[in-house]
């Protein structure tokens, strides 16, 4: 089984998306002779031909109003925005038109589309390339949100978003695509990059959406992540000495709530750790489904480990990021109480 970085699953996962499936087609910014600015769709224009990925119009309400279209129309298209950030002028498309249509046409219509976009810090990107709008989608009724945390998810869980007959978007953390991350904020770009972490299969399989996964098992504590954060909270339950659970959620809509509810209830204590701003977070969310699920097991308040309630500071990166210390921080306290 070969190793591949984040960058070569997600390629692989599109790569064998559209040799099996003719009906799937990759567009979006510089995704075609380019192959992305990332490079997860590097030598697919030049594999599959132009009409299977091609470049769109810097236009992302016009990438995915096309995408909705398409997928009305029978295809099941692949739709990169180039950036996170860059994703709010096509919110009307995602919330209007593509989480409402099966439901708006009694199901004679729908929209089976994936919406790839690389997400989070890790590059000094500042507030224009780095934000974490997951809580954004969740909120919206209809879209599905998946968030992988390392290559093999990412390739089954981007197959499992394409084969989805409802919208799913999928963030893909940047600060995961060339390699291992180990949580610590004195790890630089140059020291990971182009190091593979995973054993990847190079055939097709999936990753269910919807269901967590226990990275680390323990007595005394859960600790809730997904993403980049899943990797900060390996580094941070080290570095606390408390016997905590670690679960990455790999999706938060749908939730897989039957798993946090059984580890909470075991452990008795919940930290939750996410990269985007506290206030508003999906953090909110997941602290009021443990509350009203686990209430009686709790030993004590569920915490909330966030980045700063500030526009991203370019400057301040590392500082804004929760780190493997201020996780730590919150285990004791929780221990504490």
């Amino acid at each position: 089984m070969p190793t591949m970085n984040m960058i070569r699953a997600l390629n692989s996962a599109l790569d064998v998306k559209l040799g099996q499936d003719p009906d799937t087609l990759i567009f979006g910014q510089d995704v075609g002779y380019f192959g992305g600015v990332f490079r997860v769709t590097d030598g697919l224009q030049k594999k599959h031909g132009l009409k299977r990925c091609f470049d769109a119009p810097i236009s992302e309400g016009g990438i995915i109003a096309t995408a909705i279209g398409m997928g009305a129309f029978g295809l099941r298209p692949i739709a990169e925005i180039q950036f996170a950030d860059y994703i709010l002028p096509a919110l009307d498309q995602l919330v209007s038109e593509a989480a409402r249509l099966r439901y708006r046409s009694n199901g004679e219509f729908w929209a089976p589309i994936t919406v790839r976009s690389p997400y989070g810090g890790g590059i000094f990107g500042g507030q224009t390339h780095s934000q974490s709008p997951e809580a954004i989608f969740a909120h919206i009724t209809g879209l599905k949100t998946v968030i992988p945390s390392n290559p093999y998810d990412a390739k089954g869980l981007l197959l499992a978003a394409i084969e989805d007959d409802d919208p799913v978007i999928v963030l893909e953390p940047k600060r995961l695509y060339n390699g291992p991350f180990d949580g610590r904020h004195d790890q630089t770009l140059e020291t990971w990059a182009g190091v593979p972490e995973a054993e990847v299969p190079e055939g097709h399989y999936t990753v269910p959406l919807g269901k967590a996964a226990v990275v680390r098992e323990g007595r005394q504590a859960t600790v809730l992540a997904y993403g980049t954060m899943v990797h900060v909270a390996k580094a941070g339950i080290e570095e606390s000495g408390v016997d905590a659970e670690l679960l990455d959620l790999r999706s938060i809509v749908p939730l897989d709530i039957e798993t946090i509810v059984a580890s909470v209830t075991k452990t008795g204590r919940c930290v939750i750790l996410h990269e985007a701003s506290r206030f508003g977070g999906f953090g909110g969310e997941l602290s009021a489904l443990v509350q009203e699920r686990c209430f009686w097991a709790l030993k004590s308040p569920v915490q909330r480990v966030a980045g700063w309630d500030t526009p991203y500071p370019h400057a301040f990166e590392w500082d804004y990021f929760p780190g493997p210390g201020r996780l730590a921080a919150a285990l004791r306290r929780a221990m504490e109480d």
